[in-house]
C-alpha cells in the first residue's frame, strides 16, 4: 500500500510538470501570436488603392513599432526611424508615489515642475489643470 502510494505521488508530480509546461507553451503562443495585425486591401475616399499590409497590433506603447528605432519590419527589412521615448530621455522613471489618490479612476503623480498628470489609455502623461 505504502509503494503504491509512492508510485501515484511520483506520477501525479510528473503529470502536474507536464500540464504546468503545457500551460506556458499555450500562454507563449497566444502572447507572440497577438503581434501583428493583417490589414486588407482597400480604396481611400479620393479612389486610390491601398495594398494589404502587415502591421504591429496596437498596444499601450509605440517602442515595439516596425518604425521605432532599433526595430526592423519583417516584411519590407526597412529599420526604424523613429526615436524612442525611452531613448529621448533615458532617465526619466515613473514616480512610484502619487501625490494624490485618483483622477478619472487613474493616478495621479506630480510632475518635476509641479504639475499634476495622469498617464492615459495610451501610455503618455495627460496633465490636469
Amino acid at each position: 500500500m505504502i509503494e503504491f502510494k509512492k508510485m501515484f505521488n511520483q506520477k501525479l508530480k510528473i503529470m502536474k510538470k507536464i500540464v504546468t509546461t503545457i500551460v506556458m507553451v499555450i500562454f507563449a503562443i497566444i502572447t507572440f501570436a497577438q503581434t501583428t495585425t493583417t490589414v486588407k486591401p482597400y480604396y481611400k475616399k479620393d479612389g486610390t488603392y491601398v495594398s494589404g499590409y502587415t502591421k504591429t497590433t496596437p498596444d499601450c506603447t509605440k517602442a515595439n513599432n516596425y518604425s521605432t528605432k532599433p526595430n526592423t519590419n519583417p516584411n519590407t527589412g526597412k529599420s526604424g526611424t523613429v526615436t524612442p521615448v525611452y531613448m529621448i530621455n533615458p532617465s526619466y522613471s515613473k514616480p512610484t508615489t502619487p501625490s494624490y489618490p485618483t483622477y478619472n479612476n487613474k493616478t495621479v503623480y506630480t510632475g518635476s515642475k509641479g504639475g499634476k498628470y495622469y498617464i492615459n489609455s495610451n501610455g503618455n502623461k495627460t496633465y490636469i489643470k
